[in-house]
Formats: C-alpha cells, sequence, structure tokens
C-alpha cells in the first residue's frame, strides 16, 4: 500500500499572485506532484483556458456540485463562486501523490477544517498598496471591484495566523525556492516517515 500522498494548500489574498507563483512551480520539470483545478463561476480572464486554469461553470453548475457533496470547499468571493472538486483530491492523495491547491483564503479555512493534516502556506505581499497596484494592473476590475478587494484582503491577512508558513511574494522565484523548501522539509517530519522505521525494526524481532 502506497503513503499517502502530501496536500499543500497554496492560499493568500486576491491580487498577492498566487496564479504566478503557482505557474512558476509547475513550470519546473523537476515538480513532482499534481495540481488541483479549482472551479469558478467568475468569466476567464485574457489568456486562461477551460480546464488548465480553471473549471469554468455556471452558478447552477456549480450549486449542483455542492448539493452534490463533490466539493472539498468552496466560497463565494466579490459574486462568483471558487471551490475545490473533492474526488480528483482524494484519488490522488490515496495514491501517494502529493496535491498542490492554489485556493481563496476562505477556501483554505475550509480545508484545513476536513484535513488538517495538510501544508497550508500563506503568500503575502510586500505591503497593501503594492498589492492594490498589482490588482489595478490586471486591468479588470471597476475602482469599486478594487476597492471591495482590498477591504477583502485586509481582513484576509489577519488570518494568517490560521496557515503553518507565511511566504512573501516579492521576487517570484525566491517565493517559489521557499515553498518548495517548505515541502521538502514537511516531507522529511519524523511523523510522516516513522512508519517505514517501524516496520524494519518489526523485521528484526
Amino acid at each position: 500500500m502506497s503513503e499517502r500522498g502530501l496536500l499543500i494548500v497554496l492560499s493568500g489574498p486576491s491580487g498577492v499572485g498566487k496564479g504566478t507563483v503557482r505557474g512558476a512551480i509547475f513550470d519546473d520539470p523537476e515538480t513532482n506532484f499534481d495540481y488541483s483545478i479549482s472551479m469558478t463561476t467568475r468569466s476567464p480572464r485574457e489568456g486562461e483556458k477551460d480546464g488548465v486554469d480553471y473549471y469554468f461553470r455556471s452558478r447552477e453548475e456549480f450549486e449542483d456540485a455542492i448539493q452534490a457533496g463533490q466539493m472539498l470547499e468552496y466560497a463565494e468571493y466579490v459574486g462568483n463562486y471558487y471551490g475545490t472538486p473533492l474526488q480528483y483530491v482524494e484519488e490522488k492523495l490515496a495514491q501517494g501523490i502529493d496535491v498542490f491547491l492554489e485556493i481563496e483564503v476562505q477556501g483554505a479555512l475550509q480545508v484545513k477544517e476536513r484535513m488538517p493534516e495538510g501544508v497550508f502556506i500563506f503568500l503575502t505581499p510586500p505591503d497593501l498598496s503594492e498589492l492594490k497596484n498589482r490588482i489595478i494592473g490586471r486591468g479588470t476590475e471597476s475602482m469599486e471591484v478594487v476597492n471591495e478587494r482590498m477591504e477583502t484582503a485586509r481582513k484576509e491577512i489577519e488570518l494568517m495566523t490560521s496557515y503553518d508558513y507565511a511566504v512573501v511574494n516579492d521576487l517570484v522565484p525566491e517565493a517559489v525556492r521557499k515553498i518548495k523548501g517548505i515541502i521538502e522539509t514537511e516531507h522529511l517530519k519524523t511523523e510522516r516517515v516513522v512508519h517505514r522505521y517501524q516496520k524494519m525494526l518489526e523485521g528484526l524481532k
């Protein structure tokens, strides 16, 4: 029977660069874990593809999935649903494959309640003014929505203490290096490996 995979949850306020950091991690050919694609009811941004960046679904389809118990987590954020389909995550973890989630803060806290054994990483901006500049720089939201996202971001940053690690996203390659280091360290924790040695000791009796 294979060891259960590690659940890695990357989260943080909107505009902090979660998608950029996640993309850089998975552009590395040495990355050996799977990305669980989130589902959302928001419209695709320029360049985003269904089944690659998100599963883009109607509100009705998303709510049907909730009612059927098919979501590991979900949250409504600035008028749209975001969430993680459960089946894919459970199947991969059971096969011993590490699964990487990039999700909103509300959803990450739901996952922590259901799977507290996961590794929870909070991606932070260098400061709030830089975060606002990044959101405005997208050019996809009105100032009303930008201000709404900033107010939400302030509240989310206060929840940082619910996470295991905090990584500042100032330079993307540096953030990627730190996140990979966290994952490598987690795999070396004694509670994750001690059962292997217990089996060895039993064989010596």
